[in-house]
């Protein structure tokens, strides 16, 4: 590496964030740009470890250390040669992912890891500024129609890849706008809208065809899809979300997080919220129920809502703050971490169970019953006598995560097998219908970002092996052999 003692002389340092008191203000991204001698800086951590255990922790297989290297040595070409040859997206996974990349990193066994998420961004938004993002067109066509279902990462993943092999590829897209969950699940304080408008301006200059508005199953047919193309990509998602049948779920003030999110999504990019039910957090006690990422989306749009008071109920414990003997080193520890969106304001309840919602006379919600869980001598986690309060609460949010896809419309007509918890089943991505193919969320359920490109990879890979009989486009087990120095 080129800074062998880097680890031992730098600590880690993340570009510094925008006050709380400012950024709630807007929808505007959180960081702090920073200089280039700062980020090459970080990259001079990165250690001469043997073996780059970084690589298996990211689910794209990126190739860290060299990458690392390439901006340390200042050589940003060479850096965006070596992290796209693997990432499609980087400016999108350089912003959202949680990095299961670091949580592996060897240096991360007892010092804090690489800011690998970090040096990622910084070397897509460097080869926008240089020009060197342009687009990819084949030299010749294959011929072959391809269509992908749904236009989130899996499905924009496997349509640059698809595309790339010489196929002729339509997305089809319900919603109005291209971007699927990174354009309407995702808040702009994350991921502004013109991080994913720049990168579908390049994919359509590369020939990959993009229709909104187009629902399949519903104004498209399956049937003219099935007849019209050689092979076909499902990757709708995982959109049916968990519910919370309990008491007073009728009450008015009740949704699901992607109905708010998506509505504030909406909003931003000045679209008109088309719904008599506009959910508005303006002055409200607000609680999120569930504890991932999407709660914490709701609890900084809340915020940014003005809320009266905004809470989120996590029904487990309070995580350790650091790895335990049960968390060994490379896995992902489940640690006790706050999101930018819990630092702005958040009151932060563990180990609660909802038991009812409480409403006033005209049917609006006015609070939850709640109550204290805690695991007992036969490890059963069980609620704990007279634990009962209310929460003041005019707003409730489900956020406990999605169940599966839509299991009517496209995946009844197009009769394709599902496993036992209603995700599409496939062996090698393919369906049980031969020209079908399946990625991300809608085949192996809710996932993260990162994974749902590499799903979308993967996935082209073996449509493109079904229409030729062989493929040449990148595997995941990219070896840093087969990345060659290009000038």
């Amino acid at each position: 590496m080129g800074k062998p003692t880097g680890f031992m002389e730098f600590g880690r340092e993340l570009p510094p964030k925008r006050d709380c008191k400012l950024r709630i203000q807007d929808y505007k991204e959180l960081d702090v740009p920073v200089e280039d001698a700062k980020i090459i800086t970080q990259a001079a951590r990165c250690m001469d470890c043997g073996i780059p255990f970084c690589h298996s922790g990211c689910p794209l297989g990126n190739i860290i250390p060299e990458f690392n290297d390439a901006v340390y040595q200042g050589d940003w070409g060479y850096a965006y040669e070596i992290l796209s040859s693997t990432n499609n997206f980087p400016e999108f996974t350089g912003r959202i992912c949680p990095a299961p990349c670091e949580a592996s990193c060897v240096l991360g066994i007892n010092k804090p890891p690489i800011a690998i998420e970090f040096i990622e961004k910084s070397i897509i938004e460097s080869a926008y500024k240089k020009g060197l993002v342009i687009p990819y067109i084949p030299l010749t066509r294959t011929g072959k129609r391809v269509a992908v279902v749904g236009s989130g990462p899996s499905g924009l993943a496997a349509a640059a890849q698809l595309n790339k092999a010489g196929h002729l590829v339509t997305v089809f897209e319900r919603d109005d706008a291209i971007g699927g969950l990174l354009r309407y699940g995702i808040p702009d304080f994350k991921l502004e809208k013109w991080v994913v408008e720049r990168r579908v301006k390049i994919m359509e200059e590369e020939g990959v065809a993009f229709k909104t508005n187009a629902n399949v199953g519903g104004n498209i047919r399956v049937k003219d899809l099935l007849d019209g193309f050689d092979a076909i990509v499902l990757c709708g998602g995982s959109t049916v979300p968990r519910d919370l049948q309990i008491p007073g779920r009728e009450l008015k003030g009740i949704h699901f997080a992607m109905e708010f999110l998506k509505q504030q999504n909406t909003r931003v990019s000045g679209g008109t919220v088309i719904t008599e039910k506009e959910i508005w957090a303006t002055g409200k006690n607000v609680v999120v129920i569930g504890g991932g990422d999407t709660g914490s989306d709701c609890v900084g749009t809340s915020n940014r809502h003005r809320a009266k008071s905004v809470s989120q109920i996590e029904l487990f414990p309070v995580p350790p703050k650091e790895r335990t003997l049960n968390m060994p080193w490379p896995n992902w520890p489940m640690i006790f971490r706050t999101s930018t969106s819990q630092e702005e304001g958040c009151d932060r309840k563990w180990a609660l169970t909802t038991k009812e919602f409480l409403g006033d006379k005209k049917g609006n919600l006015r609070a939850l019953k709640v109550a204290q869980m805690e695991w007992n001598a036969a490890k059963h986690y069980v609620e704990i006598p007279g634990t009962e309060q209310e929460i003041p609460c005019e707003l409730a949010l489900l956020a406990m995560g999605f169940l599966h896809p839509q299991p009517t419309g496209m995946l009844q007509e197009l009769g394709v097998e599902r496993d036992e918890r209603g995700n599409v089943k496939t062996r090698s991505y393919q369906s049980s219908v031969p020209k079908v193919f399946s990625a991300g969320d809608m085949r192996r359920g809710q996932s993260l970002v990162v994974w749902a490109i590499s799903e979308g990879r993967e996935a082209a890979r073996q449509v493109d092996k079904f229409l030729m009989g062989e493929s040449k486009l990148e595997a995941k087990e990219v070896s840093m052999l087969n990345v060659s120095r290009a000038f």
